[in-house]
């Protein structure tokens, strides 16, 4: 599979091969479906929780006569019919949203993203992304000139400069192979791989 590789003005300046097992799988939109919900779940604190007709606060006084008033009858305000009673069935701050996927279909999972992006020419590759300080506007310039605005760059190593000229950009992430998500993947509109990173990419999801 032959992917672009971009020059400092962001220009295809020829191609690069890249494995084919990682940038070139046919698509299964239902296990990257799988994936993408299992990564989101997984990422949930359930720390929500709701109150049942035994904690809310209300009084145990009937709230009117039994009869003769042509409402239903009712014994206490903490009913779940009525406005402000308990939830019949109230999420509870246990709640475990854990889903579980197997470590093979989550590598084929995300080889078939990467191979997505690279048909839709929203994945290129750089040589290299160094920077000399840890300056926000070097890098900001640079993905300017690129005519990046929405980019995910997987980097085989974030050194600091990188990482704290790029923590303050709005619509850029920057991270290692290893912490390559499904869901940024497919949030930016580009991604953008270092050489050194294809060879991780292949070890990691070939």
């Amino acid at each position: 599979m032959q992917l672009e590789l971009l020059n400092d003005q962001g220009q295809a300046a020829s191609k690069f091969d890249a494995p084919e097992a990682v940038f070139d799988r046919p698509y299964n939109e239902d296990l990257v479906h799988q994936v993408v919900v299992a990564y989101r779940a997984n990422g949930r604190q359930g720390t929500r929780a709701q109150k049942d007709r035994q904690q809310v606060r209300h009084s145990t006084k009937k709230p009117f006569k039994q009869k003769g008033t042509g409402n239903a009858r009712a014994g206490m305000t903490s009913s779940p019919l009525w406005r402000g009673g308990g939830r019949i069935f109230p999420n509870m701050p246990d709640e475990n949203f854990t889903q579980k996927i197997n470590k093979k279909m989550y590598r084929a999972g995300m080889a078939s993203i990467f191979s997505q992006l690279a048909r839709e020419g929203r994945l290129a590759v750089v040589d290299s992304l160094k920077l000399e300080s840890p300056k926000t506007k070097v890098l900001a310039d640079k993905f300017k000139a690129m005519n990046l605005q929405s980019v995910m760059v997987i980097s085989e190593e974030v050194d600091e400069n990188l990482y704290l000229a790029s923590r303050n950009l709005a619509n850029v992430l920057v991270v290692e192979p290893r912490y390559a998500d499904p869901v940024s993947l497919v949030h930016y509109k580009k991604v953008i791989v270092t050489k050194g990173a294809i060879d991780k990419l292949k070890e990691m999801f070939a």
